[in-house]
């Protein structure tokens, strides 16, 4: 009985969490935003603090939902992201991985789905932190390079969306090639959920029998070295670092909670 109890309350704090954020995103358009573009007229000035705003409204909203009791989370190695200008890669098990990760770096950028940037509770946030937006074709990748090369931590899922319940991984190579093209040395993060919950195609409202425990650990820096660009192998090598971070990314999640 406590069990289903404990199950109902989670699902409706989940709920309410996404209500909130929701809300948050809203309020941050419509009344932060403004005020800041009034206020704040040199342009950089700006994006870094929308995006100061971001990463602490991430936080908040990360611990709101621990606080709730529909998660909970372990951490190691973060103190590597405070360093600038990382290119950052993590694997995508679910829907609040990218909350995760910006609420861990104040001056993230990260590339967006172009529905992101017309949805009335997101377009505000995404438009003032200058967050690249994926439809923007071939001058993707340079624009990627152009934002690490200015000292941004730029966060990428190289999978492109969440990965399956099954937990096959399908890398796209666009991020390998913004590491090889850069170059740009690699920060690579693990993210484990378990029990999984806000996984693809499975609604908000199915929560896992249990809370859902994230382990985030960031690793040690993959180096990429510029040979092979240098040599008019690129797109050679963007093929061999894309498995490479296949299996890198295959082994890590692999693993249980707290291992």
């Amino acid at each position: 009985m406590l069990e289903k109890l404990n199950r109902l309350w989670r699902i409706f704090a989940t709920g309410l969490s996404f209500a909130t954020f929701g809300l948050g995103g809203l309020a941050l358009r419509l009344l932060y935003f403004p005020l800041l573009q009034l206020f704040v007229r040199e342009p950089k000035r700006q994006q870094r603090l929308a995006r100061l705003a971001v990463h602490h409204t991430f936080r908040f909203f990360i611990g709101y939902m621990r606080a709730l009791g529909v998660l909970r989370y372990e951490l190691q190695g973060v103190e590597k992201l405070s360093r600038s200008g990382l290119l950052i890669l993590a694997n995508h098990p679910s829907l609040i991985d990218v909350v995760f990760l910006i609420s861990l770096v104040p001056n993230a950028d990260c590339v967006v789905k172009a529905s992101l940037a017309n949805n009335p509770f997101t377009r505000g946030p995404i438009r003032a932190t200058r967050y690249l937006c994926n439809d923007s074709g071939p001058g993707l990748i340079q624009d990627c390079i152009a934002s690490v090369k200015a000292g941004n931590n730029l966060i990428i899922f190289p999978e492109g969306s969440r990965t399956p319940l099954d937990g096959t991984m399908q890398l796209q190579r666009g991020a390998a090639n913004i590491a090889v093209r850069g170059p740009c040395d690699i920060t690579p993060v693990i993210i484990r959920c378990e029990p999984r919950g806000l996984t693809k195609g499975t609604p908000w409202w199915k929560v896992p029998e249990k809370p859902m425990h994230y382990f985030i650990r960031v690793e040690d820096d993959i180096h990429v070295s510029s040979q092979d660009v240098d040599a008019g192998e690129a797109a050679k090598a963007a093929r061999q670092l894309t498995t490479r971070l296949h299996d890198h990314f295959s082994r890590g999640s692999q693993g249980h909670v707290g291992a």
